[in-house]
């Protein structure tokens, strides 16, 4: 699908700082007079928020993996309908914290439901909208997971259901972005997420600006307030 405004994502293991870096694109963009959309994943919609407080809340460590897949998509659907692809279509930037290829990583890989299921379901629920450029935040599963759960003991601990998994599921997470990177580098783009917050934001800063200068025609800018 095409549109005339850019759709970019972020990916990485839970603590790798892409809602931080999300935020300081955000701003980054609107700065520079950009109309920006921020996307949740899971949530984004009120039937999203609702859906993740299932997919998310420790409580809920008895939910199975097919059921957690059709939840993911389920939310994504209603976050596409509803607040990606109007603003794509009104020449938007879209800026999503995690998208298909975050299910493909945790519930294909880690969840090792393979990636024809995942494809499958994506076929219906996303009807082909996926993002221009993914920004893939690099960091090491056990540093990541410690710093996420660290996190929402101050936070919201209430979400801290994924960062309780084993070592063993993050690897194959951590593998799954690594097979989806050396598939699609024209698209997904690695970040070096061990930095400071300053030096990983300027290098996605970087990368976006060079994404957003080739692409044709220019993204129009406008006063559209981020969600």
């Amino acid at each position: 699908m095409s549109w005339p405004g850019a759709f970019i994502s972020f990916e990485g293991i839970d603590g790798s700082g892409k809602t931080t870096q999300l935020r300081r694109l955000a701003s980054f963009l609107s700065a520079r007079g950009h109309a920006v959309t921020l996307a949740q994943e899971p949530g984004g919609t009120r039937v999203g928020g609702e859906i993740r407080k299932l997919l998310l809340d420790k409580a809920n460590s008895d939910l199975r993996a097919i059921p957690e897949l059709l939840l993911y998509f389920a939310s994504r659907a209603q976050n596409i309908e509803e607040v990606i692809l109007p603003a794509l279509e009104g020449g938007g930037v879209v800026l999503a914290d995690r998208f298909t290829d975050a299910t493909m990583a945790y519930q294909g890989y880690g969840r090792e439901l393979g990636g024809d299921a995942v494809r499958c379901i994506e076929a219906i629920a996303c009807g082909g909208v996926k993002p221009d450029l993914t920004l893939l935040l690099a960091i090491d599963p056990a540093s990541g997971v410690r710093r996420a759960l660290d996190r929402n003991a101050h936070q919201r601990d209430d979400e801290s259901r994924m960062e309780h998994e084993s070592r063993e599921f993050y690897r194959r997470v951590a593998e799954g972005y690594d097979h989806l990177l050396q598939a699609e580098p024209e698209r997904i783009k690695k970040i070096d997420a061990d930095g400071t917050i300053d030096d990983v934001a300027a290098a996605i800063e970087s990368e976006v600006e060079s994404f957003l200068s080739r692409r044709s025609p220019k993204i129009p800018r406008g006063s559209r307030s981020p969600a």
